[in-house]
């Protein structure tokens, strides 16, 4: 049985001033936590053939594969509004490209594989809490349909971590459509480097948008995959909480589950960051999170387009001024089929908008009390249930002007509304379990989040009082 991945590597083809070329460290003794199959299959790869010593100390990161051109990635970023010049891969490293059997070209990265020229004090290492948070978070946002990095392989390394305590060390296998940031830009425009900013605007559109014919067009590209993320994640509720620019992707991929976390009780002003002290990235300001870092994008790109700057400003204001309307298209595609609704009507927004005022009032459970729709439980959702009463009316009427009969919206309904989300003490106790030596709770989890749409009584129940986690931690 033989592991082989067929790598082209074209970050690595870029000026070296890019990255840093890195091996991975070996670690003591490989382990086997999960191997994604479905995605081994996607890449091209043989997951039985991952499953064994060889394929296991690459995952690791103790074996170099074939082909493989190992890297640390240089970008910057503000992080929480504060201006950053240096950043990069400090515990991460880019083994290489694939193109997967659709065509699509994917980065396969290793998290936790150990100190880079960008570790700054850091240990280079990643605990095995935040490699199953990732693993469990992204691959459910995967099930939901959010575009997302994806978790091909999470492994333990036989090496202890120290965080406030010792604990076990671990590595996960992440897949991306690349990992070029609105960092990666900064980081050279800060610099002044036109050379390199080109060099990467040329590699940005061939690889992801091909049919922009410059920079303006690959900011416009960008701000509309923006747009359609960031509704996304307000759909499931999610919230990202740490929407720094080194942070956004511009494959338009959810990216970087660190203090991430979905919404249990609805309130639009909530947040689970531990490092989010004022709220910069709650759950309701994520929108205009996006428009400022896009901002940064756009000023990045002012270079490029020609000589008369303030023709260039207009031009690329312009473009990034396009994503509220971007966003509110999107954000109704994603909420009115929530409500069951087939058709559009100038005042959904409004009617969408007064559900949520009274699921804040009620103290509604996000996801139940959307799922409740379909059967007439919503109302359970809520601490407060008369909350609903006066929207249920105005629903209703809505209703009665839809083409879609009852069975027909039901299935919209329970098509738009996931049954099981990862919710946040599920995972903290999955990884306390994990801690402990029982991977139990893990894998019942990710087995549940495969298929989210499938009613699962135990863990569609909110948390319980004493369960509730309301702060989340960066996985650092």
């Amino acid at each position: 049985m033989q592991l082989r991945f067929a790598f082209d590597n074209s970050y690595a083809r870029l000026p070296d001033r890019f990255y840093a070329r890195q091996d991975p460290t070996p670690v003591a003794t490989p382990g086997k936590i999960a191997i994604n199959a479905d995605l081994a299959a996607e890449l091209g790869l043989d997951a039985a053939a991952l499953d064994t010593p060889e394929g296991l100390e690459i995952l690791a990161g103790s074996r170099v594969p074939e082909g493989a051109e190992p890297l640390a990635q240089a970008y910057a970023g503000h992080q929480f509004g504060g201006w950053v010049p240096q950043l990069g891969d400090g515990r991460a490293v880019l083994l290489g490209e694939i193109v997967d059997r659709t065509g699509t070209r994917r980065d396969i990265q290793l998290k936790g594989a150990g100190r880079t020229p960008f570790s700054r004090m850091g240990d280079g290492r990643a605990w095995i809490g935040p490699v199953l948070r990732e693993y469990i978070v992204s691959e459910a946002m995967h099930a939901l349909g959010v575009p997302t990095t994806r978790a091909l392989a999470a492994v333990t390394t036989g090496e202890t971590v120290l965080r406030e305590a010792p604990l076990p060390g671990a590595v996960l296998t992440r897949v991306a459509r690349s990992h070029i940031r609105v960092g990666t830009f900064q980081y050279f425009a800060a610099r002044e480097d036109t050379e390199a900013l080109q060099a990467l605007t040329d590699h940005a559109i061939a690889r992801h948008y091909p049919e922009a014919a410059g920079p303006l067009d690959l900011l416009d590209a960008v701000v509309a995959a923006q747009a359609r993320l960031v509704a996304h994640w307000l759909g499931v509720g999610f919230i990202h909480g740490v929407m720094n620019t080194d942070n956004v992707s511009i494959a338009g991929e959810t990216i970087d589950y660190g203090p991430c976390a979905f919404l249990d009780t609805y309130h639009p002003e909530t947040v689970f960051s531990s490092i989010d002290q004022f709220g910069r990235y709650a759950y309701s300001r994520q929108p205009d999170i996006a428009v400022w870092n896009l901002a940064q994008f756009a000023t990045c790109l002012l270079p490029l387009m020609g000589e008369d700057r303030d023709a260039a400003v207009e031009r690329a204001t312009e473009s990034v001024h396009r994503f509220p309307e971007l966003f509110r298209a999107a954000w109704l595609d994603v909420f009115r089929p929530k409500i069951g609704l087939t058709s559009a009507e100038d005042g959904d927004a409004d009617l969408i908008h007064g559900l949520l005022d009274r699921m804040a009032a009620g103290r509604a459970d996000f996801t139940n009390a959307f799922r409740g729709l379909a059967d007439g439980t919503a109302a359970d959702a809520f601490e407060a249930p008369e909350a609903l009463d006066a929207w249920q009316a105005d629903w209703e009427a809505r209703l009665a002007r839809d083409p879609a009969g009852p069975e027909a919206r039901r299935a919209v309904i329970e098509a738009a509304n996931p049954a099981v989300i990862p919710r946040n003490h599920r995972i903290e106790q999955a990884i306390q379990a994990a801690v402990d030596g029982d991977l139990g709770p893990f894998e019942r989890l990710r087995t549940a989040l495969a298929t989210p749409f499938a009613p699962d009584a135990d863990l569609s129940r909110p948390p319980a009082p004493d369960e509730a986690v309301r702060r989340t931690f960066c996985g650092t």
